[in-house]
């Protein structure tokens, strides 16, 4: 089969697509099927670093409460006869007993971009969830060093995200407008 055969077929299209950003593996390219977990891994040299795996769990407390607060992207997607896994993935912020985050990420070809899936952190305050990082792309790893109590977030190999004390911020400067 020729690549412009490969590139007239939309399935081939999305299946390379998600096969160049991370998010299946050559077999799984050839079947267009997704993977239903991801290891968030920075690729850092940073010691401590401590990645965060997103994994399917569906049926427990973690993917219920997942689903609950992406419940309108979800919506969205089954209008459109799309069916997203659901990755979460749990991780201490804080030495606070009750400051476990979790890790968000909707898999689907009308949810990922060019740049893959991204991924969305809550913190549970009061039996409620916050959003504390929305949408990030790439591997996250809670790191060893802190800011305002809270452990400093890495997401890829050098995008490190701070506590401002309500939210993570990001510490890398965006670039000037251009003229």
């Amino acid at each position: 089969m020729s690549i412009q055969q490969i590139f007239s077929r939309p399935a081939a299209v999305l299946a390379l697509s998600f096969m160049l950003s991370g998010s299946l593996s050559c077999a799984d390219a050839a079947t267009g099927k997704t993977r239903h977990h991801t290891r968030h891994a920075a690729q850092s040299a940073i010691a401590g670093a401590a990645p965060v795996i997103l994994t399917a769990h569906p049926g427990t407390k973690l993917d219920e409460d997942a689903r609950k607060l992406n419940e309108d992207d979800l919506q969205d997607a089954a209008k459109h006869h799309d069916q997203p896994v659901v990755l979460v993935g749990s991780a201490p912020l804080s030495s606070g007993k009750n400051d476990e985050a979790l890790f968000v990420q909707l898999q689907s070809a009308r949810l990922c971009g060019s740049a893959g899936c991204t991924t969305s952190v809550y913190l549970k305050h009061n039996d409620t969830w916050n959003t504390v990082l929305d949408s990030v792309n790439g591997d996250i790893s809670v790191l060893p060093t802190r800011h305002k109590g809270m452990h400093d977030l890495l997401v890829s190999p050098n995008d490190r995200w701070i506590w401002n004390g309500k939210e993570y911020q990001d510490t890398l400067s965006a670039p000037p407008a251009p003229k």
